[in-house]
């Protein structure tokens, strides 16, 4: 078994105008007041990882360009479509409109918990994550379809909300890779 590390060759990395020419996975990310720049930078790089449609930044989430937010993002700003809205409940409202489920990822009372989250095939998806300190507003919450929470079985049951964007985009797109293939 050959266990060397992949050339920068090897890994067929694709150019920003073949990434934006690409069809796109049908998922989103919403900011929903996010503070930190490098956690913003770090959304944008899962995004572009996973060829997410787009992100929405809402509230007082950072605007690219930012040098705060090019230090995590490395660089996918510029290939991730990404849309400002001053209010959450603005970004849900065109999202539902254009056919997409929404789920808040918080720790709610009655939680769809990740492990049990059933996306039908094809479904365009949100998904939405909160403010580092509040989480995702109470309003925010209210409006969306349901909301998802990652199992934990520690003390602090509380990760980095970018960490927490990964674990759900991962079980996404392991679920949208088995319908396309």
């Amino acid at each position: 078994m050959d266990k060397r590390k992949l050339s920068m060759d090897e890994l067929n990395r694709i150019s920003p105008d073949e990434f934006k020419a690409f069809n796109k996975t049908p998922f989103i990310f919403v900011l929903d007041n996010i503070r930190s720049m490098n956690n913003v930078g770090s959304f944008f790089r899962t995004a572009d990882a996973f060829r997410l449609e787009s992100i929405h930044l809402c509230g007082i989430t950072a605007k690219p360009p930012n040098k705060e937010i090019h230090k995590t993002a490395l660089g996918s700003t510029d290939t991730v479509e990404w849309k400002y809205f001053e209010n959450t409940l603005d970004s849900i409202s065109e999202l539902k409109k254009n056919g997409f489920l929404v789920y808040a990822v918080e720790q709610v009372v009655s939680p769809v918990y990740l492990h049990t989250l059933k996306i039908p095939s094809n479904q365009k998806t949100a998904f939405i994550f909160g403010n580092e300190v509040f989480g995702v507003s109470d309003e925010v919450i209210a409006a969306c379809n349901d909301c998802i929470e990652i199992p934990q079985i520690g003390t602090k049951h509380s990760l980095n909300v970018s960490v927490s964007a990964g674990i759900v985009i991962w079980e996404a797109f392991s679920q949208w890779l088995k319908n396309v293939n």
